[in-house]
């Protein structure tokens, strides 16, 4: 069985994908989002030059943690003889947890087209098509890249570059709706994903605007794409891989996450982070806010999150939140009771969160 095949049979099963998020992938949220239901979960966008350089701090971006079953490594960069060296370190270093090798072009960051890596390589094909040679030339896994629809706004060049990527070896290819010039701006455009599946046989999958389980179900029932990458759709919600694959092939409904069910989660991704990431503590200032979207009090709770410096001090605002969450809930099921109750002070919840609401 050719990789491209084993590929499209792997995401006949399991068709939901945690995609690659430089600054957010790291080795906690890719365990959060694997107890939750991602079925793969990728690195951080990784150099090939940082790799040759042998950078320790490149390389805890690739090494998986003890509980990673598996990861696939997505790189990043210009030159083919380093992409060739990098996969051979990485296989090495990673050896049966490597599920495949993704490179990245794909970026539209200022930093990373500058130098003529991620995105840019839409404008330099046979450039793009030998980086493909260099990596599946040392490769025991399966090699694929991710694309935009093409650099500048306008362009629609991925079919054909697909194709040439294909020639040079890619064993599947994942499209992104937008151009490069785009950023994550305007409506990402899903049928050229058809566009690319009509010109490859690989399997191809679908990214942009996926932000809920029902997004991801539908990319797949209304394109051609053999799988989907989940980005910032799992934001605070890592149960999107597994409501996106019971919606999608078996038909259920979406549940709704009860306010305790995402603190429990919450907790759970901040006990990770300190355990495997602890530099990276500073990351929960961002990722506890996606939790508490929608909560009560949440604006309050936010301005809270992000003066948190220690994994200690995330734990006692998250006490604190579930008490008045517990608190208002309360207070809802006692109004739907009784009717409205005189006003009392909620002075476990401080002055600003009597001031600002969600």
């Amino acid at each position: 069985m050719s990789f491209s095949d084993e590929l499209r049979s792997r995401l006949e099963a399991e068709p939901f994908l945690m995609a690659p998020m430089a600054g957010v992938t790291d080795a906690a949220y890719r365990i959060m989002m694997r107890r939750h239901g991602a079925p793969l979960a990728y690195s951080e966008m990784v150099s090939v030059a940082g790799l040759h350089y042998a950078s320790e701090h490149t390389w805890e971006l690739v090494l998986p943690a003890e509980e990673e079953p598996s990861i696939a490594v997505q790189l990043f960069g210009s030159k083919p003889d380093q992409f060739a060296e990098a996969v051979e370190a990485v296989e090495e270093r990673v050896g049966d947890k490597l599920a495949l090798i993704d490179i990245n072009m794909a970026c539209p960051a200022r930093k990373v087209i500058t130098k003529g890596e991620g995105s840019a390589l839409m404008e330099q094909p046979a450039l793009a098509a030998d980086i493909v040679r260099a990596a599946v030339s040392r490769a025991h896994v399966p090699v694929t890249a991710k694309i935009r629809i093409g650099f500048a706004t306008g362009d629609r060049v991925a079919p054909a570059f697909a194709e040439l990527l294909e020639d040079a070896g890619a064993a599947a290819v994942a499209v992104h709706g937008r151009s490069a010039k785009q950023l994550y701006t305007g409506a990402a455009d899903w049928s050229v994903i058809d566009e690319v599946a009509e010109r490859v046989s690989i399997p191809v999958i679908g990214s942009g605007d996926v932000f809920t389980a029902e997004d991801a179900a539908r990319m797949l029932s209304e394109t051609a794409a053999s799988g989907v990458f989940i980005a910032r759709g799992s934001y605070g919600n890592p149960w999107i891989f597994e409501d996106a694959h019971s919606l999608a092939l078996e038909g259920a409904p979406v549940p709704e996450r009860s306010y305790a069910e995402r603190l429990r989660a919450l907790r759970e991704h901040l006990a990770l982070t300190h355990e495997l990431v602890p530099r990276a503590m500073a990351r929960a200032r961002t990722y506890a806010t996606w939790y508490l979207k929608g909560m009560p009090h949440a604006a309050a709770w936010r301005g809270r999150v992000v003066r948190c410096a220690s994994y200690e001090e995330f734990c006692a605002l998250v006490d604190e939140i579930e008490a008045d969450v517990r608190a208002a809930e309360e207070a809802m099921r006692a109004q739907a009771e009784h009717g409205p109750a005189p006003a009392r002070d909620a002075g476990h919840r401080g002055a600003a969160l009597r001031a600002e609401d969600a």
